[in-house]
């Protein structure tokens, strides 16, 4: 487990494509950034859904011992296909499973990763990862092809207008199509996916990391990541550490 406190795997089954599978154990707080995903959620009571973030926010370090938690990440746009509900529903929240599907069902699905929790975090991940697989598999309405499209132009840097003419949409279409995949627009999922660059560039110097993330300067990447983690660059970096 990384640091003792998290681990992550990529998911083996091959329905959940670019998903990630994960346990985190929080005795301290920690930064949770926006990635555009949605995630189903175990965390010893019940199962629940996170929904897409527009901002970071700070979980775990209660004072009233470790959180553990357990999770499937699914790719962005993914998880309204899995879940049954338009993404921006749950934008900036979450709620519980059996508040989005029949309560009957999750009681059983529930019972399953409970069974397994019991035996050890790797067959926590896998029972829950066999969970998401199913609600993604029986789904009557498959991600749709674009999503991939979508996500591969705006984090390739390409602009919104751009993605749209790719995809052969309106910059309106676009957008709507967007708001319920991902939960925000298509402005706001590139600015969260350049983040996301810049956090996987942490470890070069900051002027390095605002050009090869994609933004004009450093001055606008020290505004960006203000304004999405509510922290500057040197805070958030040290909390990689």
């Amino acid at each position: 487990m990384l640091d003792g406190v998290y681990r992550e795997r990529a998911a083996r089954l091959a329905v959940l494509g670019g998903a990630k599978v994960w346990v985190s154990v929080l005795p301290r707080a920690k930064r949770v950034l926006p990635d555009g995903c949605m995630d189903l959620l175990w965390d010893g009571a019940g199962l629940r859904v996170a929904g897409p973030d527009t901002r970071a926010f700070v979980t775990g370090g209660s004072g009233e011992g470790a959180t553990r938690v357990a999770g499937v990440r699914l790719a962005p746009g993914v998880g309204p296909v899995a879940f049954g509900v338009p993404a921006d529903e749950l934008t900036d929240q979450g709620a519980d499973l059996d508040v989005l599907l029949p309560s009957r069902r999750v009681r059983e699905l529930a019972a399953r990763v409970g069974e397994a929790e019991a035996v050890g975090d790797a067959d926590v991940a896998a029972a829950l990862e066999s969970v998401a697989a199913g609600l993604l598999g029986g789904s009557a309405a498959p991600p749709g092809a674009w999503l991939g499209t979508a996500v591969a132009a705006l984090d390739g840097r390409h602009g919104v207008a751009a993605t749209a003419r790719l995809l052969g949409w309106s910059e309106r279409q676009f957008r709507r199509r967007s708001v319920a995949a991902f939960g925000y627009g298509p402005k706001t999922l590139g600015r969260v996916l350049r983040l996301q660059r810049a956090v996987r560039l942490a470890d070069e110097p900051a002027a390095v990391v605002a050009v090869r993330a994609g933004y004009a300067d450093q001055a606008h990447m020290a505004r960006e990541v203000r304004d999405l983690t509510g922290v500057p660059w040197t805070e958030l970096r040290a909390g990689f550490g």
